[in-house]
C-alpha cells in the first residue's frame, strides 16, 4: 500500500484524503490546525504549520511515503515540492514553485514569451518610491499582494489618492511583504484547471465565474461550460497550455484565473500550481467534463499510472454560501433543500454563528452546487437555493 502525504488537513483538503483512502492509499496529512477536519480521516497526522518545509520532510521521511501533493491552498506549494525534491518523489520542481509564488515573476515571464495580451506590470516592497512610481502608472490598476490565496489583498486603484493605501494593503496581506501592480481589465473573469502528467498537459476545463463588486473581487461561484464563443475558448486553452510550458511548470496541478474581454483579449491573472478551490476538484471538473480529477491527481502524485478519461457529464454551477455581515437566527431543512432541488450542499453554519460580510473566500460559509443537463437551469437552481438559504438563516 502506497502513501501519500497531503500537505493542509482543512475543508477542501478533505475532499482529497476521503478519495485517496477509497482508492487503497494510505493517508497521512499535516496542518497546523489540530482541529483540522482531514484528520478525523487520515490514517496518520501530524499538526506542523504547513509552511515548513523541514519540518513537514522530516515527517515524510520519517513515514517514507510514496508521493505528496497540496490542494486549493498556494501555501503548501512550496512544502510539497520541497519534499518531492528532497525525497526524489514525483511533484513540482522547487524553483518553479518558488517562481510562482512570486506574482510579478510570473507576469514578467508570460509578457516574455508573449502568452498573453497583457503588459503594464510592476513589483514593490517597502523600499519602493512609491511617490515616483505613481507618476509612471496609467490608472486604473490591481493592486494585489505576490503570494497568497485567493483575492485577500487585491484591490483595483483608479487614481493616485487610493494608491498608497492599496499598496500598503497588498504588501500586508502577502508573506514577504511584496506586491504587484497590473493594468486593470475590464472583462469577464474565467478559470481554467489542469493537470500536468510526466510533462504532458491535460487542460481539464475553461470555466465561467461569478465574482463580488470593486473593490474585493472575490470568487461567488463557477459553471462549466461556458458562455464564451468556440474560437475563444480555445484560445483560452492555448493561453493555459503556453503558461505551462513558459513557467516550466513539470508535473501536478495548475489553476488560473483570466479575464476575458469582450474583444475576446485574453489576460492570465492569477496562476496556482496546485488543484483550485471552491469545489473545483470535488464537484466541477468532475461534474462538468467526466475527469475523475482528484483521483487523476493522487495517482500523478505517487507514480501510479494517470489513465485520464471523460465519461458522462453534464452542465454545473455552484454558488459560494457568501452573506452580508448577520446573525444566524435558524438554519433551514439542508436535507430537504438537496432532495427537493438535486443540489448539494456544504455548510459550516451553525445557529447563533456571526457572519462576517464577504469579502474574500475566507468569508465564505460553504457551497451550493447544481447539475442539469442544461447550464441556465443548473445556474438558476444554485442561485435559486442560495437565496432560500438567505432567507431563513437571517
Amino acid at each position: 500500500m502506497k502513501k501519500v502525504l497531503v500537505i493542509g488537513a482543512g475543508f477542501l483538503q478533505d475532499f482529497v484524503i476521503l478519495k485517496a483512502k477509497s482508492m487503497g492509499y494510505e493517508t497521512l496529512a499535516v496542518d497546523a490546525n489540530p482541529d483540522a477536519i482531514g484528520f478525523k480521516h487520515t490514517d496518520k497526522y501530524k499538526v506542523i504549520n504547513i509552511v515548513d518545509e523541514k519540518a513537514c520532510l522530516e515527517y515524510a521521511q520519517a513515514e517514507k511515503i510514496d508521493g505528496v501533493l497540496t490542494a486549493a491552498t498556494d501555501y503548501g506549494v512550496l512544502t510539497a515540492a520541497y519534499i518531492a525534491q528532497e525525497m526524489n518523489l514525483p511533484g513540482l520542481n522547487y524553483d518553479v514553485a518558488k517562481l510562482i509564488k512570486n506574482k510579478y515573476r510570473v507576469r514578467k515571464c508570460l509578457y516574455e514569451h508573449h502568452v498573453d495580451d497583457t503588459e503594464q506590470a510592476y513589483e514593490i516592497d517597502k523600499d519602493t518610491d512609491l511617490n515616483k512610481l505613481c507618476e509612471s502608472i496609467i490608472f486604473p490598476v490591481m493592486v494585489k499582494p505576490c503570494d497568497g490565496s485567493g483575492s485577500r489583498g487585491a484591490t483595483r486603484v483608479d487614481c493616485n489618492e487610493q494608491f498608497f493605501d492599496a499598496c500598503q494593503i497588498a504588501m500586508d496581506s502577502s508573506i514577504t511583504h511584496r506586491a504587484v501592480i497590473e493594468t486593470f481589465i475590464v472583462g469577464k473573469e474565467y478559470g481554467a484547471e489542469s493537470l500536468v502528467v510526466n510533462g504532458e498537459i491535460h487542460v481539464f476545463g475553461i470555466m465561467r465565474k461569478w465574482m463580488t463588486e470593486p473593490p474585493y473581487y472575490a470568487e461567488l461561484g463557477h459553471a462549466i461550460p461556458t458562455d464564451l464563443p468556440v474560437d475563444v475558448e480555445e484560445r483560452a486553452r492555448q493561453c493555459v497550455e503556453s503558461a505551462i510550458k513558459a513557467l516550466g511548470i513539470n508535473s501536478g496541478s495548475v489553476n488560473m484565473d483570466m479575464l476575458i474581454t469582450d474583444e475576446g483579449k485574453i489576460h492570465i491573472v492569477d496562476i496556482g500550481a496546485r488543484m483550485g478551490g471552491n469545489m473545483i476538484g470535488p464537484c466541477i471538473v468532475p461534474y462538468g467534463t467526466g475527469v475523475d480529477y482528484l483521483a487523476n491527481m493522487i495517482q500523478n502524485a505517487v507514480g501510479d499510472e494517470v489513465a485520464i478519461e471523460r465519461s458522462s457529464h453534464g452542465a454545473v454551477a455552484t454558488r459560494l454560501l457568501a452573506f452580508d455581515d448577520g446573525v444566524v437566527r435558524q438554519l433551514p431543512d439542508f436535507n430537504a433543500l438537496e432532495q427537493e432541488y438535486g443540489v448539494e450542499i456544504y455548510h459550516h453554519m451553525e445557529i447563533g454563528q456571526k457572519i462576517n460580510e464577504y469579502h474574500t473566500n475566507l468569508d465564505g460559509y460553504g457551497y451550493v452546487v447544481a447539475k442539469s443537463s442544461k447550464i441556465d437551469d443548473a445556474i438558476m437552481t444554485a442561485e435559486k437555493v442560495l437565496n432560500i438559504i438567505k432567507e431563513t438563516a437571517f
